[in-house]
Parts: structure tokens; C-alpha cells; sequence
């Protein structure tokens, strides 16, 4: 089949844009080059595999990820259709089974007729209507092929991922079952909770100090300093917990161990911290420790983090890794429309665009998908209005400062702010630019007329 698009890549962004092309009535060829050739982070030959979590964000529609999945929700995402599918609990968030909601992803995009799934590496870019979404774990050849298109070297960051313990090894006579503030779906609570009191914390926190960890050479000063080494800064939101911890005594306690909304049962009180555990699976049979990515050295991850009352047994599926993650400088190369400024046939997506959030990546895969397809057929490519948060998405790839770009990740600050008189109250304030968003979205899946072909 020959391609009227092509698309390179096929994680969320491109798994996501092959659909949404092939559903406008445009033939696509899907490059993946797994399982021919690994990541090093994958575990599977799956589309759409999610690597560092499972979440998705929050579900509440006056938070920034709740917009964007009802943005997705009314441009036919197909994605967010599978995980809402096979959601976990996970209190607010959209949390889910990453092996089933990866399996009918790629079950889905399989099944259209106007895609061809081409196993194997790309180590050029194609030529002809293509989407880039290699993700941040491009291959060295694809990676030096971008490289020499885009005309300067790409910026990047090194990323985390946080351990998997297996549920059978967590204690629940000390981890307690709560979502803070009561929230969730079920009624003892979505999550597991570890307590620390101040003794419990200080004697963790200095384990972790004294942890030894994974060397990264030259980049790991640079890294202890937050700033990247290459050409622009370290990103903050995936520093490793040992970092973090090196910032200051309470910096975990403020962080990623807060206990603001959850009580103990066996005090009646709030802990001084805790350590908060996503499931991995509709069965609890894997639970992710939330925030704790990390680069200790294996046999240093168990060693510190079976401190955490309630983990002491605790069985390890897996163990917490840092990755290079590379990215666009989007705000040099890319329009709005997510089309590169010199040559409007290639499209970037993903977090090979600069986005940082599974919800952002799917989103933006959709737009670049949809406008593949719309250039395909003679169209002019669209974007989203900017009271959107997929179209503030985009044009803060496409307008940032090229010389300090960051991953951009879904926010408030990305629209206009309310609507005058604002409302009192930062809640009521999103509330209403949540339903200005949801408006101008309905309003735009009209005016552009170009819906997908139902599944």
C-alpha cells in the first residue's frame, strides 16, 4: 500500500495519529521499530505503551488534564476511549491497566484497513506527509537524520521511571487504603498509603542520601544542580527522588510524600509524610510508587525503600530507571498546527515535539494526525482556538523561547484567563475557563467539519 502519510513511531502520539488519519479516508503506513529493535524502557511489542506511569491525569473537569481529556473526548481521541475502557481507581485520576489498555490500542489500529503496521527501524526521515513521533527514545539513526533537518542539535533531559512492587509483598497492616480528602472511587479509598512519622522520614531521608546510585558521567553534576549539561536546563518535573531529597530535609515531605488529605486509622492523625501506591492492574497485583522515580542502583532501591514501614518484604516487578529523553526545540521548528516552519509536508507530535503528559501526547497526535490527513486531501491544516487547552498546547510549543524551551505540560496559564468579571477563587476560576474550553472546542469540531469515521 502506498502511503498517503506516513508515520514514524508508534507510542501514544503516533499510535493516535495513524487513527485519526486512516479515520478521515487516507492510507498510512506505521513505522514502529519494536520489537526489531528495543528502547532499553519498553517491555513490550505493543502500540501505545505507556513507560513511566500509568496515569493520564485528573479526571475533574476544572483541572488542566480534565480539560484536555474532554477536548480529546469531543474530537473522537481513540485513545482516550481505550483507557477510559479499562480504567484502574486511582482517586481523580484516569489510571490504567497498561497491558490491556496498550493491547487494544494496538488491536484497534490493526484492525483499520487503511493502515499498514510496519515492524523496524527508520533511520531517515521519509520523505512525502509524514508525522514524527519517534518519542523522546529515538533511535541514534533517526535521532542524527532530525538533527541534520532540523539544522542544530536537539535539547534533551534525562527522565525517570519509579519502581513496581508487587501488591502480595505490601504490609496492610501498616499501608492503609485512602484517597486524600476522601476522594475516589471506591469507598476505603483508590490508593495505598505508607506513614511515615518524623523519625521514620528523617532515617529514610538519610538512606537515600547515602543510596549509592546508577553513574551518568558527565551528566550527573549537572543533573544534582538541575541544569542539563547540554544545551538547555534539566527538566524539573521528572528530577529523580534522590534529587530531590539533596534540595532540603522537608523537600520530600512538600513533594512527593505530602500527607495533606490523608489520615493514619491506627493514629486517628495525619502521618508527618507518606508514600502514596498507584495499581498497575485492575487486580492490585502491581502497585507503582508514586513520585519515586529514581536512579539507585538496583540492589539500593530495595535496600532503601523496604525503610518505608509497610515495604519492608516488599517484591520488586520492577525497579526504577533513568532514560535520556530527547525533544524539538519546538518554538524554533514547529507552527501551531504542529507542521515544521520549512517544510509544512513533516508534522512533529509527542513528546518528540517538546510535550511533556500522556494526555498531551495523545492530543497533539490527534491534531498532527488530523492535519496530515487534511493536507493529504487538498485541506488547509487547523488549529485549535486559544481558549482550548490543546490550542494553548500548541502555541506554546510554537511561540516559547527557543533559547530556555521546556516540555510543555497541560496548565491553566496556557489560556486566557477567565472571562470578566473573573470569578472569586482559583477553583471557580478554572471552573469557568474549563467551560470556556469545553465551548470553544464544541464550537471548533463544528466550524472545521472534518469529523473521523466512526470506529
Amino acid at each position: 500500500m502506498k502511503a498517503a502519510v506516513t508515520v514514524v513511531g508508534g507510542g501514544l502520539a503516533g499510535a493516535e495519529a495513524a487513527w485519526q488519519a486512516a479515520a478521515r479516508g487516507v492510507r498510512v503506513v506505521l513505522h514502529e521499530m519494536r520489537p526489531e529493535r528495543s528502547t532499553g524502557a519498553h517491555r513490550t511489542p505493543w502500540l501505545a505503551e505507556l513507560v513511566c506511569s500509568n496515569s493520564l491525569g485528573s479526571r475533574l473537569p476544572d483541572r488542566a488534564a480534565g480539560v484536555l481529556h474532554a477536548e480529546l473526548r469531543a474530537m473522537g481521541s481513540l485513545l482516550l476511549r481505550e483507557a477510559e475502557s479499562c480504567a484502574v481507581p486511582a482517586g481523580t485520576a484516569l489510571a490504567v491497566d497498561r497491558e490491556v489498555f496498550a493491547r487494544r490500542a494496538t488491536e484497534a489500529v490493526e484492525a483499520s484497513p487503511s493502515i499498514r503496521v510496519v515492524r523496524g527501524e527508520v533511520g531517515e526521515v521519509p520523505d512525502g506527509i509524514v508525522v514524527l513521533a519517534a518519542g523522546p527514545l529515538a533511535s541514534p539513526a533517526l535521532s542524527d537524520s532530525l538533527r541534520r533537518l532540523a539544522g542544530r542539535d536537539h535539547l534533551f533531559f534525562y527522565d525517570a521511571l519509579a519502581p513496581i512492587v508487587r501488591g502480595a509483598s505490601i504490609d496492610r497492616s501498616i499501608a492503609f487504603s485512602a484517597s486524600r480528602f476522601g476522594r475516589g472511587g471506591s469507598v476505603e479509598g483508590d490508593y495505598l498509603n505508607a506513614p511515615l512519622d518524623r523519625a521514620e522520614y528523617e532515617a529514610f531521608v538519610d538512606a537515600l542520601l547515602g543510596a549509592r546510585r546508577f553513574p551518568l558521567r558527565a551528566f550527573e553534576s549537572a543533573i544534582d544542580q538541575g541544569v542539563d549539561a547540554g544545551r538547555g536546563p534539566f527538566f524539573e518535573g521528572c528530577l529523580p527522588v534522590e534529587v530531590l531529597a539533596a534540595r532540603g530535609r522537608d523537600a520530600l515531605a512538600f513533594g512527593p510524600m505530602r500527607p495533606v488529605g490523608l489520615t493514619d486509622p491506627r493514629t486517628g492523625r495525619r502521618p508527618h509524610a507518606v508514600v502514596q501506591l498507584r495499581r498497575e492492574d485492575a487486580a492490585g497485583e502491581r502497585w507503582n510508587l508514586v513520585g519515586f522515580q529514581t536512579n539507585l542502583l538496583h540492589a539500593e532501591q530495595e535496600r532503601v525503600f523496604r525503610t518505608i514501614p509497610g515495604l519492608a518484604r516488599a517484591e520488586f516487578a520492577r525497579h526504577g530507571q533513568m532514560h535520556r529523553n530527547t525533544f524539538l526545540d519546538a518554538p524554533a521548528l514547529l507552527r501551531p498546527t504542529l507542521q515544521f516552519r520549512d517544510d509544512g509536508r513533516r508534522f512533529a507530535a509527542g513528546q518528540l515535539a517538546g510535550v511533556e503528559g500522556y494526555a498531551g501526547a495523545i492530543a497533539t497526535g490527534l491534531l498532527a494526525g488530523w492535519n496530515a490527513a487534511r493536507l493529504a486531501r487538498g485541506l488547509e491544516p487547523v488549529v485549535p482556538p486559544p481558549e482550548t487547552m490543546l490550542g494553548g498546547l500548541c502555541r506554546a510549543l510554537a511561540e516559547g523561547d527557543p533559547d530556555r524551551f521546556q516540555p510543555v505540560k497541560a496548565h491553566f496559564g496556557l489560556v486566557p484567563p477567565a472571562p470578566a468579571p473573573p470569578p472569586r477563587g482559583a477553583r471557580a476560576r478554572a471552573a469557568a475557563q474549563a467551560a470556556r474550553a469545553r465551548e470553544a472546542m464544541a464550537r471548533f469540531v463544528e466550524d472545521a467539519g472534518d469529523p473521523p469515521a466512526a470506529p
